[in-house]
């Protein structure tokens, strides 16, 4: 069997757009703090790999309807700050947006917190543009975003310099003689390229791992290529097992042509499971949560401004291949009106039957409403026990997908405590995931060894080194000397 790598994608009012409004969910975010502090507790105890912190830098009220988890935020890097002190062997990665950040202050940040979790921390480096974060930081969006992937791959280039800046027996610290530090053993990162430039060492000692693990999420052929030649761990969103496989194999591929042991590359999917004492449990748990997604036929006129328009009838209409805008969103999805539908409208059908149990033919047939739903939501949602959720994932991993899951949950702490307790020991019990801690730091966690120092064995096989790479992985020319 193949071991799984779990880790936990915290959003801590919930995943789901409904998960809020849920029974008993937490929705108030300056209540974040003893959620965040209870998840990790839960995780650490279930032995899960890691704790994920994604991020967005800018908000607006647009978001209640399309991301709710995105409206307020703890910083990514203050909550793994945090909860390396409340945790002791779980991993704790932080999302860092390259656009924007500074590689100097990040190299040190993320270098500190490896040092004071034990070596624990990761970062997720990402790209994303989007027009109100580029004004927040007083950015060109158009700018930005054209050069967002040649800056990224400089941005990890830079990182990796600066982490190495001090050798890892640099400090002699002979109290005798009294020398502290071997100069030798102390590196400038000396970087010049089209779009960062850093000349001095870093002024923290080199990360416990050695180079904090880094992960990369995105699906353009870009985000893909970034990945293969410049993370450690790729996250990449998919519809099912068979794309997973696919893009899997893709991303190995570009490693190995890039000059890498493909080996090294881990790819991880978002998973959103909804579990339930029995089948029957969950399906009603996932039911409730579609009845309390707002559409855009809930309103008499228009939808709130930025209300996304694929959640409504008239969007769901192209899909079934029937005209239903202007019905009502809860009026019953009957056999008849099935019969009209498309194949891609019948399929449909049967994934909000498979998730809710409610059929066309049954006694609570499904509404409109759960159709819309079902539409406008891509990720990968599995509804059942425990058992039934850990015996996908299992397969997923067997079938050569995955080497492992992103896990969202749609409510805290119900769902999230549920996985916990429920799907992680059935994992174990299948032997895809440990009952105990392995290792003591995430890289350990991630099966990943520890990396040479740049500056003094570029040439390490463990290591290829990241200027010899980049310079066939992207156009944006730049000198590392």
């Amino acid at each position: 069997m193949t071991r799984l790598i779990i880790g936990a994608m915290i959003r801590t009012i919930g995943a789901y757009p409904s998960g809020w409004r849920h029974p008993g969910a937490h929705r108030d975010p300056r209540q974040d703090a003893a959620v965040l502090r209870r998840a990790a507790e839960v995780a650490e105890s279930a032995r899960l790999d890691y704790l994920f912190f994604g991020d967005w830098l800018a908000t607006g009220p647009d978001l209640e309807w399309r991301d709710p988890h995105l409206l307020a935020r703890v910083d990514p890097l203050s909550a793994i700050a945090y909860l390396a002190g409340v945790t002791e062997r779980i991993g704790l990665i932080a999302t860092v947006n390259t656009s924007y950040a500074d590689p100097y202050a990040i190299a040190r940040a993320t270098a500190s917190a490896d040092l004071l979790s034990g070596g624990r921390a990761g970062v997720n480096l990402v790209t994303g543009a989007d027009l109100r974060v580029a004004e927040n930081h007083g950015r060109d969006f158009a700018a930005t975003n054209e050069s967002r992937y040649d800056r990224a791959h400089e941005f990890e280039t830079v990182l990796r310099r600066l982490w190495d800046s001090f050798e890892d027996d640099a400090f002699v610290a002979d109290a005798d003689s009294g020398v502290l530090l071997d100069p030798a053993k102390l590196h400038d990162a000396r970087f010049s390229g089209a779009h960062l430039s850093v000349d001095g060492s870093l002024n923290a000692v080199r990360p416990v791992q050695g180079h904090v693990p880094i992960m990369h999420s995105g699906s353009s052929a870009r985000s893909r290529l970034f990945a293969a030649t410049s993370a450690d761990l790729a996250l990449v969103a998919v519809s099912g097992w068979q794309q997973a496989a696919a893009v899997r194999e893709e991303l190995r591929s570009l490693a190995f042509e890039s000059g890498r042991d493909d080996r090294t590359l881990k790819v991880v999917v978002p998973i959103l499971p909804i579990i339930g004492e029995t089948r029957e449990h969950a399906q009603q748990i996932a039911d409730e949560l579609s009845g309390l997604v707002r559409i855009a036929d809930d309103w008499d006129g228009e939808p709130p401004a930025g209300f996304p328009g694929n959640r409504s009838l008239a969007s769901v209409s192209h899909l079934i291949g029937l005209n239903v805008a202007g019905l009502d969103p809860d009026d019953p999805v009957t056999p008849s009106l099935v019969s009209a539908f498309s194949p891609a409208g019948q399929e449909l059908v049967e994934i909000v039957a498979e998730r809710t149990g409610r059929a066309p033919s049954g006694e609570h047939p499904p509404t409109l409403r759960h159709l819309v739903v079902a539409a406008s939501f891509s990720a990968s949602i599995i509804v059942g026990t425990g058992a039934e959720v850990a015996a996908e994932l299992a397969a997923w991993g067997d079938a050569g997908a995955v080497d492992g899951f992103n896990v969202l949950s749609a409510t805290q702490p119900a769902q999230f405590e549920a996985f916990a307790t429920q799907a992680v020991p059935e994992l174990q019990r299948l032997g895809v995931f440990p009952a105990e801690y392995e290792g003591t730091t995430l890289r350990d966690h991630l099966g990943l060894g520890r990396p040479g120092n740049v500056h003094v064995s570029p040439h390490d096989p463990r290591f290829p080194p990241v200027f010899a790479r980049r310079c066939a992985a992207t156009s944006g020319a730049f000198e590392v000397v």
